[in-house]
C-alpha cells in the first residue's frame, strides 16, 4: 500500500508571551526522506510564534518543490466546544466562523506579546456577559469579564466545559487560559497561525475533519492536497529522551516517527476514521465544530 504522505512534521505550540525557549517552549519536528530515501529527523526551536510561522512556510515549501505532500500535525485545539458560534452569533460553518473571529481578533506580536487574555474577555462577554467560560489569568489581566479564578462550574445551559474529544482522552478543558496544563491560549494563538497558512497555500492545505470529513482518508480524497494539517496530542505518546534532548522535543520526535511508521505500514489513513458506534451527534459536532485529536 502506497504512502500518504512524503514528510512528516509537528508542532509543539506555545502561549508564551516572551520571546524564548523557556517553561512553554516552540517546537517543530520533521521527518522527511533524504537522497537516499532513509527518514531524517531534525528540529527547530524558534525563539518566537513569528518565527516559527516563517519556519513552517519555509518547510512546506521546501517540500512543495521535492514534490512531497506533507502531514502537520499541531498540538493544539483547532476548534472550540460545540455552542460557541451560536453563542457569539457568528454566521456561517461554525469551525471557519470562529476561525475568522479569531483570525481579526488575535493581536500577536513579533516579540510573542498577544492579546489572548483580551480576546478571551471579549468572548465571553459577547457569549455570557460575565468572567466565563474562560478563566485562568495573572492579576495584572484581570478584567470584569475575565478572572484568575473560574466563577462558578460548568451546569445546563451553559457551554460545555469540554469537546467530546477531550472528554474522550481525559484531556484539559480549553477554557482555562494560565496556570499548568493550560491549553486555551495555545489555541486563541494557533488557529489564527493555520488559518494563515491555509490562506497562503490555498486549497493546497486542508485541515482534518473539518475539510476532509471524518473518515478514513485514501489516496484519493488527497487529490491535489500539499498538506493536511490535524489536530495531535503528544501527551498521549510516552517517549524516552535521548541524551541531550529535552522531554518536549523527544515527544515531537517521538510522535513523527510514529506517524511515519503508521504511513509505511499503510494504516495512518484509518487513523483518520471516527471511532466505531459514536453518537451521530458527537460526529456531527466533531466534523463541524469541536475538531478530534487524531488517533494515534
Amino acid at each position: 500500500m502506497a504512502r500518504l504522505f512524503n514528510a512528516y512534521v509537528i508542532v509543539d505550540w506555545s502561549a508564551a508571551a516572551k520571546a524564548g525557549v523557556g517553561a512553554d517552549p516552540i517546537f517543530i519536528g520533521v521527518m522527511k526522506r533524504d537522497v537516499r530515501f532513509q527518514l531524517r529527523f531534525e528540529s527547530f526551536a524558534p525563539a518566537t510564534r513569528a518565527e516559527a510561522e516563517k519556519q513552517l512556510n519555509a518547510i512546506l515549501d521546501d517540500r512543495k518543490k521535492h514534490g512531497d505532500r506533507v502531514f502537520l500535525g499541531v498540538d493544539f485545539p483547532l476548534g472550540f466546544p460545540r455552542g460557541l458560534a451560536e453563542a457569539l452569533k457568528l454566521p456561517g460553518a461554525p469551525w471557519q466562523a470562529v476561525w475568522d473571529y479569531l483570525d481579526k481578533m488575535v493581536k500577536d506580536k513579533a516579540d510573542n506579546t498577544n492579546n489572548r487574555f483580551g480576546v478571551a474577555s471579549e468572548i465571553n462577554r459577547r457569549a455570557t456577559g460575565g468572567p466565563f467560560p474562560f478563566w485562568g489569568c495573572p492579576p495584572r489581566d484581570t478584567l470584569t469579564t475575565l478572572q484568575p479564578k473560574r466563577p462558578h462550574d460548568h451546569g445546563p445551559g451553559d457551554l460545555p466545559e469540554f469537546r467530546f474529544a477531550d472528554q474522550a482522552v481525559k484531556g484539559a478543558s480549553i477554557w482555562k487560559l494560565y496556570y499548568a496544563g493550560a491549553i486555551g491560549g495555545h489555541a486563541i494563538l494557533g488557529i489564527p497561525l493555520v488559518k494563515r497558512l491555509k490562506k497562503a497555500k490555498g486549497d493546497a492545505l486542508k485541515v482534518w475533519p473539518f475539510e476532509t470529513g471524518w473518515k478514513a482518508v485514501a489516496e484519493a480524497d488527497l487529490e491535489g492536497v500539499q498538506a493536511l494539517a490535524a489536530e495531535v496530542s503528544l501527551a498521549l505518546q510516552p517517549v524516552t529522551p535521548q541524551p541531550g534532548e529535552s522531554k518536549e522535543l523527544a515527544q515531537v520526535r517521538g510522535l513523527a516517527e510514529r506517524v511515519a511508521r503508521l504511513d509505511e505500514a499503510g494504516k495512518l489513513g484509518a487513523a483518520f476514521a471516527a471511532p466505531k458506534d459514536i453518537p451521530e451527534a458527537e460526529a456531527a459536532a466533531a466534523e463541524q465544530e469541536e475538531g478530534w485529536i487524531l488517533n494515534l
